[in-house]
Order: structure tokens, then C-alpha cells, then sequence
């Protein structure tokens, strides 16, 4: 599977929110991209999976530009405002909502049976989660649902802690054979000692996708 996005823009009411930008990413495989605006950041990852039509340019999923395969195929993760939680959830409340979402069925013995799996505190609102253990179980619930075969992390490094310990966990999948997409800011990309592409640049030629690891 592959994502092409070529010379993506998104205006909002008041000016841009996404200069041009484009990029490409394959399945197994790692694409990191950085940028300052938070806001650019989100609308690259809901045009990306479908879930605004950009201004100007386009996204391909396999060379088509059918926006619902998109939204089937690719799941946004923690998404400001998007699809990241409420800050108040307790982590039970956000694991029977993720499997319910995902189809997956949310009683509380199979959201009990999951929380215990990996080990989660599930009372503890999903604020207080170490910012690893947030990206993981959010990681987690987006591949719960059937068809997923695309991640796009939005800004997972804004809820502080070390770059590799989600870095990691974006891998993961890509070693799983997902195609995975993570935004993040150019101080996070640093960190990681990590190739980049950047927003707002025409990245289709020497685009850099990173081996799963």
C-alpha cells in the first residue's frame, strides 16, 4: 500500500493552514515530518486520511483518490480536538470507547480483559498517563479496527517525555507492515537523530521513508 500526497494546501475561514506540501509513504515503513504550526500539523493528518478535502493538490491511497478508502484505511491517533480523548477520561472510559469505535464490542469484561493485558491503571484519568503509555494504548485502539492499514500520529511528542519511547512504538506497526505517519516538531525530530521531511515541501522525489525497526 502506498499514500501519496502531491502539493496538499488547506485554507481555513481566516488564511492557510497547510502550505503546499507532499510526500509519499509505504506500507512497512516509517515516514517522520516535522513542522512548527500545530495546526498545519493536524490538517496534514486529517488530509492524509481523508478526513478534509484539501484546498489544492491531492491524496492517493494505491493511485486512487477515493477520500472514503482513505478514512477506512487510515487512522488518525490523538489528534487535538480530533480523536485524542478527553483529558478527564478515566482510562477504562477511553478503551471501552476505542474498542466500541474500533467494532470491537466495549463491555466492560473485554475493556477489563484489555486494561489487564497491558498491564494499564484503569482508573487513572488519561491525562495523568505517562506521555509512552498514553501514544501506546492510543496506538492500540486505532488498530483495533478492521481495515486499518495507515497511522498518522499527530504531535504525540506535545505531551512531553523522551522522542524515542513513541518513536518506538510508531515502528512497531510499521514492522507490523502498516504505513506510519508521525508529525511531530523539528526539536522532537532532532532528538531522534532521525530523517525528515518537512511541511511545506515537495518531498515526492527524495521523500524519506525509514525502515521498520
Amino acid at each position: 500500500m502506498e499514500i501519496v500526497a502531491t502539493g496538499v494546501e488547506v485554507n481555513g475561514a481566516h488564511g492557510p493552514l497547510l502550505p503546499p506540501t507532499s510526500l509519499h509513504v509505504e506500507s512497512g515503513r516509517t515516514l517522520l515530518v516535522t513542522g512548527d504550526s500545530d495546526t498545519a500539523r493536524t490538517a496534514l493528518a486529517l488530509a492524509l486520511s481523508g478526513r478534509i478535502k484539501p484546498s489544492a493538490g491531492n491524496v492517493r491511497l494505491d493511485d486512487s483518490g477515493d477520500g472514503a478508502a482513505l478514512r477506512r484505511s487510515v487512522a488518525v491517533v490523538d489528534a487535538p480536538q480530533i480523536t485524542a480523548p478527553d483529558d478527564a477520561l478515566q482510562v477504562r472510559d477511553v478503551v471501552a470507547e476505542g474498542l466500541s469505535m474500533a467494532g470491537r464490542g466495549s463491555t466492560r469484561r473485554k475493556a477489563r480483559s484489555w486494561i489487564d493485558e497491558r498491564e494499564l491503571p484503569p482508573t487513572e484519568r488519561i491525562e495523568n498517563l505517562p506521555a509512552h503509555q498514553r501514544t501506546r494504548l492510543l496506538i492500540e485502539l486505532a488498530c483495533a479496527a478492521r481495515g486499518v492499514r495507515a497511522l498518522v500520529l499527530d504531535s504525540p511528542d506535545r505531551h512531553g517525555g523522551r522522542p524515542q519511547h513513541w518513536y518506538e512504538h510508531a515502528t512497531a506497526q510499521a514492522e507490523r507492515g502498516l504505513a506510519v505517519v508521525v508529525l511531530c516538531s523539528p526539536h522532537s525530530a532532532d532528538a531522534l537523530g532521525a530523517a525528515a521531511t518537512r511541511i511545506g515541501v515537495d518531498d515526492n522525489e527524495t521523500s524519506v521513508t525509514e525502515g521498520a525497526r
